[in-house]
């Protein structure tokens, strides 16, 4: 789980945000108080100034209407005497006493005494002595830098202007003030954010503590931990909210549990299913696929995952995947190779909702290889038995119908025609004999009478009556051992394989050819071999010599009375036995036939 960084948090937001209005709330405040005490402090300070200012023009008045004599002190004495009195107090900077010819005729500023007789030159005084205005403004004094309030107000006596004062105020004084009030109230601000975001903190852990289970319970539901437990904190809504978070997540586990056991049996149904199955999103690219799918395909899952089904199955010449939803019947994948038969059937269903959004297709392979193999070995033995009794009917048909046209009574021809017509029927007979014996191969309805029995005595004995009835020069040479060994089999049986084959190897032996007869032991088994110097089997032909009905030259094996299935029995008849039988030819050279029995080799220690 990634950490949130403190200044990420929601706890900082919510400081934060009580912090702001605190410091909102504040700085509106000090604004209004500010400039409220502001205005109070400069109304406070002029009207006292105002006050004082009455009493010094009475004074004044008093002072230039006062007649004086020889010994009495002069005005300007007097104006001195006056002016110092008022000045003292700290809040005036200078008072300038100015008579009708604005002449100025005291000061209080001792520094300013030389300005005693001057004109001053300031409109304000030039009004309050014409109109008898009073005025007053806000300067700021160039040498010092400070705020200067300054009243010019008229000395009236009788109604009549006499003369005017002109004040300068020390009001940065008040201005002071407001600074020294500004920092007591900037400090109690930082004191008040201060502990406002400590109680903001306390507070917001109080909300983000169970928010924050809530999140680290979020992030274990979405790795499948459904164990933990949100802490309810109190009854208020945050609360019922964990509250309720617990509850989703006992629900989600009891879902999780369901979807899990169902996800279980699929994943069991689709691993032991024999046929594949593949499905897919809604545009046709594979999502899921089995292991048997991807033994079918020769794929493995990593590389098709993605890839488009139509690619997958090698059908994009043919079809499209729109094509495949709306594809009702089976479809026929044939991946048959020249040396292998390889056959696939493909059944293709719609992963729909119920409104009709299509949201992917199952796929579902049959390998049908055998099937097909089936099929065709049905048609083709359905073809060659039709094929084999049409040819002896057939001559058999021309024959009789040669007698019954009076061949009959030619007693030259008659027996040859007779002859002709038994050997066909004898070969008629052979022939459903080894399909009636064949077919009780298939249907496992025969039964195999075995017993313990001296191998080397018995294939001696069936070697000893073809060399003695042979009717050709051909040379048998034995490689045998001289010693007995058992074998648990049924001698009928087994007696018509090696006739089957001695039969083989003696017919298509030419005169003056050898035919040789060899036992091997193997481990637990014996391996019997019957070579002739034959011409040989092609060797695209010598993996089906054991097919029914199969002949390599089919015009020279019923021309010797074959009926093409000897070796098809050999094979039942030995896998009967649990051995193993094939064949190796060299054309033009010859062919050695090959089969394995199990063999009991502990008895030879008894009979040595």
């Amino acid at each position: 789980m990634k950490r949130v960084g403190f200044f990420r948090s929601i706890q900082m937001k919510f400081v934060l945000i009580y912090v702001l209005l605190i410091l909102f709330a504040m700085q509106i405040i000090s604004v209004y108080f500010v400039n409220s005490l502001e205005e109070k402090f400069t109304s406070n300070f002029q009207t006292s100034l105002e006050q004082r200012v009455e009493l010094l023009e009475y004074n004044l008045g008093e002072e230039m209407l006062k007649e004086r004599d020889l010994q009495s002190n002069t005005l300007e004495q007097d104006i001195r005497r006056v002016l110092e009195d008022f000045a003292s107090a700290s809040d005036v900077n200078e008072v300038r006493v100015i008579n009708m010819e604005n002449k100025i005729i005291g000061t209080s500023d001792s520094n300013n005494r030389g300005l005693v007789g001057q004109r001053l030159p300031d409109l304000s005084v030039k009004r309050a002595l014409s109109a008898g205005q009073t005025e007053d403004e806000m300067l700021v004094d160039e040498s010092t830098g400070q705020r200067v309030w300054v009243l010019t107000s008229p000395i009236l006596s009788n109604s009549e202007v006499i003369g005017a004062i002109y004040l300068v105020g020390n009001i940065e004084t008040v201005f002071t003030q407001l600074d020294d009030i500004n920092e007591i109230l900037f400090s109690a601000a930082v004191l008040a954010l201060a502990i406002t975001a400590i109680l903001g903190v306390t507070l917001a852990r109080t909300i983000t503590r169970p928010i924050t289970d809530m999140r680290r319970q979020a992030v274990a539901l979405g790795k499948g931990n459904f164990s933990r437990k949100v802490k309810v904190y109190g009854q208020d809504e945050i609360g019922e909210l964990a509250v309720t978070f617990n509850n989703l997540t006992k629900r989600l586990q009891e879902a999780q549990a369901t979807t899990e056991g169902e996800r279980r049996k699929l994943s069991s149904v689709l691993s032991y299913m024999t046929d594949g199955v593949i499905a897919t999103d809604r545009r046709g690219r594979v999502i899921l696929i089995n292991e048997p799918a991807s033994k079918m395909l020769s794929v493995s899952r990593e590389t098709v995952i993605s890839q488009p089904i139509v690619s997958l199955l090698n059908l994009e010449e043919d079809y499209s995947f729109d094509d495949l939803l709306n594809e009702q019947d089976s479809v026929i994948l044939d991946y048959s190779t020249h040396d292998r038969p390889y056959v696939l059937r493909a059944n293709f269903s719609v992963i729909q909702k119920e409104t009709g959004f299509v949201n992917g297709l199952i796929t579902v392979l049959h390998d049908i290889t055998e099937q097909e193999k089936i099929e065709m070995e049905r048609r083709e033995f359905v073809t060659n038995v039709s094929h084999e009794l049409r040819t002896p009917l057939t001559t058999m048909r021309s024959y009789l119908e040669a007698l019954a046209d009076g061949a009959w009574q030619d007693p030259d021809i008659a027996p040859n025609f007779l002859d002709v017509t038994q050997t066909e029927t004898e070969r008629m007979i052979r022939l459903v004999n080894d399909l009636l014996q064949l077919s009780k191969f298939d249907s496992q309805e025969y039964n195999l009478t075995k017993k313990d029995t001296d191998f080397i005595e018995f294939f001696n004995k069936i070697i000893d009556r073809f060399e003695m009835t042979k009717s050709r020069d051909i040379t048998f040479r034995r490689k045998l051992p001289r010693y007995p060994i058992y074998v648990t089999i049924d001698q009928d049986k087994l007696t018509q394989v090696i006739d089957n084959i001695i039969s083989n190897a003696l017919k298509y032996s030419p005169d003056g050819g050898l035919v040789s007869f060899k036992v091997e032991e193997h481990g637990n088994t014996i391996q019997v071999s019957i070579s002739d110097q034959g011409m040989g089997i092609p060797k695209k032909s010598l993996d089906r010599i054991f097919e029914r009905f199969y002949r390599v030259d089919r015009a020279r094996s019923r021309k010797m009375g074959g009926t093409g299935l000897g070796l098809a029995i050999a094979k039942e008849l030995i896998t009967a036995h649990g051995g193993h039988i094939w064949a190796t030819s060299v054309e033009g050279k010859g062919t050695t036939i090959f089969f394995t029995l199990p063999a009991d080799l502990s008895e030879e220690d008894d009979w040595e």
